[in-house]
């Protein structure tokens, strides 16, 4: 890598702004072998390439998965393409040649570049992204930014991800807001039934919504447009918790209609592990307190949040190449790739006696993840007894009205080891 100067390293991203610029800077035989299967893709028949296994075995092939292990939990983390994981490798090898010349002087100049790419993936304002590690950071960040009193409610419900739960819980202990909490039936099929379970509690005292984008429990996507449109009338600001839904199916992010939104790019996105995005409205973020220090914790500069010290410059770096990998398939037919993959599986077990499913069946509120349930079996023991008989990963899941196994392809993964997981749960539900 011969990236000897800021001035080379920015050049090297920009002359190829127009198509994988990140995966030309790194890698330029594959950006040019990428371009072309991009070409493909584009020119494939809308409704014959989520289902063509050749078409999708160049996608496969650039990744390094085992050949050991059928991984079905995708939904948990990703593994990256084998072009991002050598990004990675090779930004840190760079690093270490001379770690403050080459990160902060080169390599920490390709911020903006990538801003940029994240800020056009989010369908936004580069003013209004910052790059971080993970969901929950993100999350916490507006959760604790907040300016909220004693007395004052949020609504978030029973299903939520734990770790926004307990920093709910937090404030709660040390501020003395008041929780309310929703406690919903999944799955469910109609939005408006989803969002009234929301807004039938908002009251004059209610500042916050917390809505989870997609349960990752069960895969239910939840209408957060809705809700956020009824609180919003209200004066109620929106926070959504994306960290499943970013490069897992098409949409951009000021649609939703929340204020605040963080995803983590390790999960669909295929980037490298702790690596995520904070989308916060422009006019909304010189109300969010910083949550590391800063000269100006409470200015209205989105590089406000990223005030982490020294921290890895090529996992950063890499994002690019992740962001490159995921637009040579785009993200609607990356969307009715996963959409086919959980299709073909559950279609294949849907009428099977003692085999019922927790996720709901409509195309619009549900995508990749699945949970399947077993009669007269544990989700425990049918995930063991997946992986310990058929070296299949999947994760149980017991989580308070949700009980099955979760099961999460991606794009990597093929009909054929579908055709292992059905044949290995009819064995298992007998």
């Amino acid at each position: 890598m011969a990236f000897n100067s800021r001035r080379n390293f920015i050049t090297t991203l920009a002359s190829a702004t127009a198509t994988l610029p990140f995966l030309t800077a790194v890698n330029p035989a594959f950006a040019s072998e990428a371009k072309h299967v991009k070409s493909l893709f584009d020119h494939s028949l809308t409704g014959s390439f989520s289902s063509d296994d050749d078409l999708w075995a160049w996608i496969r092939e650039a990744y390094t998965v085992s050949p050991n292990i059928i991984n079905l939990n995708n939904g948990g983390v990703a593994p990256q393409p084998k072009v991002v994981q050598d990004a990675h490798i090779r930004y840190y090898q760079y690093c270490n040649e001379a770690p403050s010349y080459y990160m902060w002087q080169i390599l920490d100049q390709g911020r903006e570049p990538l801003r940029e790419r994240l800020a056009h993936l989010c369908g936004c304002d580069a003013e209004e992204v910052a790059i971080n590690r993970n969901a929950t950071e993100g999350l916490n960040t507006v959760i604790f930014g907040l300016n909220l009193k004693a007395g004052d409610e949020v609504v978030l419900t029973k299903q939520d991800y734990p770790n926004m739960i307990n920093a709910w819980k937090q404030r709660e202990k040390r501020d003395g807001i008041k929780l309310v909490w929703v406690d919903i039936p999944l799955p469910l099929e109609d939005e408006n039934e989803i969002a009234s379970y929301y807004t039938k509690v908002f009251t004059a005292k209610t500042k916050v919504v917390m809505v989870t984008h997609l349960i990752n429990w069960c895969g239910q996507i939840m209408p957060v447009r809705k809700i956020a449109d009824a609180a919003h009338q209200r004066g109620i600001e929106v926070i959504a918790d994306g960290a499943h839904t970013l490069g897992h199916f098409a949409f951009n992010v000021p649609d939703l209609g929340c204020d605040y939104f963080a995803s983590s790019l390790h999960k669909w996105m295929s980037a490298p592990f702790g690596s995520g995005v904070l989308y916060i409205k422009k006019e909304k973020i010189k109300n969010v307190w910083a949550l590391l220090s800063n000269n100006e914790p409470d200015g209205s500069d989105i590089r406000k949040f990223e005030s982490l010290g020294t921290r890895s410059f090529a996992s950063e770096m890499a994002i690019g190449a992740a962001i490159d990998f995921h637009d040579v398939m785009g993200s609607q037919r990356k969307e009715d790739r996963l959409r086919f993959l959980k299709n073909y599986w559950v279609d294949h077990l849907k009428n099977h006696p003692k085999i019922s499913f927790n996720q709901p069946h409509s195309a619009k509120l549900s995508c990749a993840i699945a949970n399947v349930a077993v009669a007269g079996k544990k989700p425990e023991e049918v995930s063991s007894e997946l992986f310990s008989k058929y070296k299949i990963h999947a994760v149980a899941i017991n989580w308070e009205n949700i009980h099955g196994v979760r099961v999460t392809p991606n794009v990597y993964t093929s009909t054929k080891e579908l055709d292992k997981l059905v044949g290995a749960l009819r064995k298992i539900a007998g």
